[in-house]
């Protein structure tokens, strides 16, 4: 089995879901506590900010290698970045560890084509909505992206920043989340991409009419099935 290693701390509250949702799926599913090792490196997420504020994206994929190759010194086997928005700069991260590393944004295509959707609403920071990456990674599977007006935009960002980074879950954002996400369906969203490995603390399958791709456990879950296999 290979050891699993995690660039978190972006934050804290997504990373903890990745370690309790390898842990917990691999319970299930073989009924003992064999689930694979996992090395987290937990950066000081400030300095990110920064970076992706500034737009020095040179900085932050030099940060996340970093990070990558400490966990892969220690062992780990299999890397991936607890966050979509880092995948921005995927390929050039990719490039500079000596390990595999797992795409959220591959993994997010295809759960989209298994559903059979082709026109998927994104939410996610405001650097996610308002960015290219998202967009060309799913044109080459054929899947249109709707994002929010920028209204809503600064809404979600400032959902994720100022509540659900720091754990905070308030009902009223929960509204006016699913208000974003009705917007998205009404103008031909068949799916809707929660592509800030937060939001899942805010909405959930269910929430809504059409499927709703949690994004950390999709990316947790195709880390667990590459250990195993």
């Amino acid at each position: 089995m290979k050891r699993i290693g995690i660039l978190g701390g972006t934050t804290p509250e997504s990373t903890v879901s990745y370690y309790r949702f390898i842990t917990r799926e691999y319970v299930r599913r073989f009924g003992d506590h064999g689930y694979p090792e996992i090395l987290i490196y937990s950066v000081s997420f400030q300095r990110y900010i920064g970076w992706m504020t500034d737009g020095d994206w040179g900085s932050l994929a030099d940060g996340a290698i970093a990070g990558l190759l400490a966990l892969s010194a220690a062992g780990a086997e299999i890397g991936l970045m607890a966050t979509n928005t880092f995948h921005k700069v995927f390929e050039e991260v990719a490039a500079a560890v000596p390990m595999p590393m797992i795409s959220i944004l591959d993994v997010v295509a295809g759960r989209l084509a298994d559903h059979g959707c082709h026109r998927a609403g994104l939410l996610g920071t405001r650097i996610t909505m308002s960015d290219a990456f998202y967009p060309n990674h799913l044109a080459e599977r054929g899947i249109d992206t709707i994002v929010p007006s920028a209204e809503d935009q600064n809404e979600v960002d400032r959902m994720i920043f100022d509540e659900l980074d720091h754990g905070l879950i308030e009902p009223a954002s929960k509204a006016s989340l699913l208000a974003v996400a009705g917007r998205l369906i009404a103008e031909g969203a068949d799916g809707v991409i929660l592509g800030c490995t937060e939001l899942p603390l805010l909405l959930t399958e269910g929430d809504l009419p059409v499927p709703v791709l949690d994004t950390a456990s999709l990316h947790a879950e195709a880390a667990l099935e590459a250990a195993i296999a």
